[in-house]
């Protein structure tokens, strides 16, 4: 039996298609730490090839502060269409968990000049579903580099 990417018109790469838009679109780009801290475990572990390891406590603080502290300077995320991937995770034949992963782009906001494409990275995101909602446990984000617009 392989282990393959779903289809993206499938109900679990839905799901967690909108799981991504919660974390980054919602939680992000929109600065709602709320929504961040209801769809992280408790015991998240973020790692970053340029950032280190952060916990849930640390990777919330680091947001608001590095990503939603400066609006002077803010950065957002856009998904790269068509790179996101979502494989299945089953115990005795029902779905407990799924990993995610694609890429994305960075773009900084600035008040004086248009949005800009600043960087690029790749993702990967193990995602458990605890009493019926999808519960961010891990991430991988790595290959970080500037953007080549």
């Amino acid at each position: 039996m392989g282990f393959t990417q779903i289809s993206q018109t499938s109900e679990l790469f839905i799901q967690l298609q909108k799981q991504d838009s919660m974390l980054f679109e919602v939680g992000f780009n929109q600065c709602n730490n709320k929504v961040l801290e209801e769809i992280t475990s408790e015991d998240l572990e973020f790692y970053h090839d340029i950032g280190g390891i952060q916990n849930k406590e640390e990777f919330l603080k680091a947001i608001a502060k590095n990503i939603c502290g400066d609006s002077e300077n803010k950065i957002t995320r856009k998904l790269k269409v068509g790179s996101l991937e979502v494989f299945p995770l089953k115990m005795n034949n029902e779905i407990y968990g799924a990993l995610q992963r694609g890429e994305h782009w960075f773009y900084r906001e600035t008040p004086s000049e248009e949005n800009h494409k600043t960087g690029y990275a790749k993702f990967s995101s193990l995602w458990i579903l605890k009493e019926g909602d999808w519960k961010l446990k891990r991430v991988y984000s790595f290959d970080h580099k500037a953007a080549n617009n």
